[in-house]
């Protein structure tokens, strides 16, 4: 699984379009084995980030949850926690 993708479900506010863009993206990199495609796989890169960034949409347009939404924040701060406790502190 790529780190970069995060999980864009049930968050207050949700996800925007440059997120699911964005995990939509980093999934075709990571399959593709290619940060930048050439220019004769540029079409089909791009077409790939489309296709995968309209199924993610319309994937959690259609989930259903009965749990409270997230916070952004307090997710953010729990990440920070874990990188903390997995790479010490940044002050050193």
């Amino acid at each position: 699984m790529c780190r970069n993708i995060r999980t864009l479900h049930n968050f207050e506010p949700p996800a925007t379009e440059e997120e699911v863009r964005a995990a939509a993206l980093q999934y075709v990199r990571k399959i593709s084995g290619t940060a930048k495609p050439s220019k004769a796989n540029e079409a089909a890169f791009t077409r790939a980030v489309d296709d995968v960034a309209e199924a993610s949409s319309r994937l959690l347009a259609s989930l259903v949850t009965h749990a409270a939404p997230r916070s952004r924040e307090v997710e953010a701060a729990r990440a920070r926690a874990r990188a903390e406790q997995r790479f010490g502190s940044a002050a050193a």
